[in-house]
């Protein structure tokens, strides 16, 4: 998991040989600022992976949630849609912490786009680290109204516990 794909030859296999990902797997809770976030980690093997010039398969954990606030509305879903652009799903393990990289393509017109961090603490508990990127939103980029919230928490070392 911790191959550069960069390295590799195109439509290569980046396998998940030793199961490193699985113990991320399953539901997990936390709230922040308000909100309730839940998040449905699952593995996807032999994802087809496009970046740039590079396509190679991989496996990788794949990230759905819900955002709901504290009188149960909910304000973002992604659990049920299929091929969602909002993607957010792991590209490597950060080997000096052990930590799960995820790509978040973001929500409307890219809103919210960036990287998040999951540590695994024990058999219940993950961290996590959102850091989302910058980028100018015109009218030309982003036509209509969207909604150009960013409902998942911008955070660090928020505590999440399995379900």
């Amino acid at each position: 998991m911790n191959t550069d794909y960069e390295g590799v030859p195109n439509y290569s296999y980046l396998k998940d040989l030793n199961n490193e990902l699985d113990p991320y797997i399953g539901i997990y809770k936390a709230n922040f600022n308000g909100n309730e976030i839940t998040l449905y980690i699952s593995k996807e093997e032999n994802r087809l992976e496009k970046i740039v010039d590079k396509q190679f398969y991989q496996d990788a954990l794949v990230i759905k949630y819900i955002v709901k606030n504290s009188s149960g509305v909910i304000l973002q879903d992604t659990k049920n849609l299929i091929n969602s652009n909002n993607e957010l799903y792991s590209t490597r393990i950060r080997s000096y912490d052990n930590s799960i990289i995820f790509y978040y393509s973001g929500t409307n017109c890219g809103v919210g786009w960036g990287n998040i961090f999951l540590k695994k603490i024990n058999t219940t508990e993950i961290t996590w680290e959102y850091r989302p990127d910058d980028m100018i939103l015109t009218p030309d980029k982003c036509p209509g109204n969207p909604d150009l919230t960013i409902y998942l928490p911008e955070t660090k070392d928020l505590l999440f516990t399995k379900q």
